[in-house]
């Protein structure tokens, strides 16, 4: 007879270990076709940079080609990704601005062989200012990104696209690249009335510039299940948004901003961690939603 106490701890132990189990246990199958994810909030500190490295490795992890875009000034997907991002590295500037080709930008991260990168230096703080005269500057990433996709063999199955906290120019380049929007919103205070916001801006690029946009999914991050504050923000998120929200929710995670000074994902940097779990589990959710459409 088992006399061990079943105490809280004891239980929250358990639980972590099923769910290790039932992530290891899914088989993914690829999409149909390449599906490009822009990563979007206007709000900055919401765990965008965060949700598109974890999710991009956990994919990889599965079989999945993934290729992560790292479409933000400060570099931090590429940080966590491994890869150098330092001046004379070409990346994401230098294919917006100068027009290479994005295979000659594009690295494999040292986290996974499916795993590759478009680093982003500081010199992308300047784009914005360097594609107002283009012609077609809404469209120069889409265009760019279609000819890699184009030219890859075998093709990738997945690319996330992180985008800057502010509806620029570089914003709405992401948005017009992709064919769906994740959307991760902080379960705090306030957090409603920004989404509201931001699902309005998608609608006036989706009739401006990109009818085939969609909201792929809502992710709920810094989740704190002892707090009424995040149960009652995610009940909200699901109240007006219930087909789009995600069921994973990414809870708060010491292991989870830890990780990309070891230049490592959590998914790599502790796998087992629950932060590192909701990942999976949110990009196995991704994954299965995309090929039920």
């Amino acid at each position: 007879m088992n006399n061990m106490p079943n105490t809280p701890l004891l239980r929250e132990m358990t639980q972590t270990i099923e769910r290790a189990k039932r992530v290891a246990e899914t088989e993914l199958f690829a999409p149909a076709k390449t599906r490009v994810i822009t990563i979007s909030n206007q709000k900055g500190g919401v765990g965008k940079t965060t949700s598109a490295v974890n999710l991009a490795s956990a994919l990889a992890r599965k079989g999945m080609r993934v290729l992560v875009i790292d479409l933000d000034p400060q570099g931090n997907a590429s940080t966590a990704l491994g890869v150098e991002h330092h001046n004379s590295v070409r990346g994401s500037f230098e294919v917006l601005v100068d027009g290479i080709e994005m295979a000659e930008a594009v690295v494999q991260s040292p986290e996974h062989q499916n795993l590759f990168c478009l680093p982003a230096t500081i010199n992308l703080a300047g784009a914005e200012i360097e594609m107002v005269s283009f012609d077609n500057r809404e469209q120069v990433l889409k265009l760019k990104l279609q000819e890699y996709l184009d030219s890859q063999n075998p093709r990738l199955d997945f690319v996330f696209i992180d985008s800057p906290p502010s509806l620029g120019l570089l914003t709405i380049n992401a948005l017009c690249a992709a064919t769906e929007v994740l959307v991760p919103i902080q379960c705090e205070y306030y957090a409603l009335e920004g989404v509201t916001q931001l699902m309005s801006n998608i609608e006036r690029v989706k009739r401006a510039l990109n009818p085939t946009l969609m909201v792929g999914g809502i992710l709920l991050t810094m989740f704190d299940n002892r707090t009424n504050l995040s149960t009652d923000v995610a009940a909200e998120v699901r109240k007006f948004f219930p087909a789009e929200t995600l069921n994973a929710t990414i809870p708060r995670s010491v292991r989870l901003s830890e990780a990309p000074s070891f230049g490592q994902t959590a998914i790599s940097y502790d796998p087992k961690n629950i932060g590192s779990l909701a990942y999976q589990e949110a990009a196995i959710e991704l994954a299965q939603r995309g090929s039920e459409e």
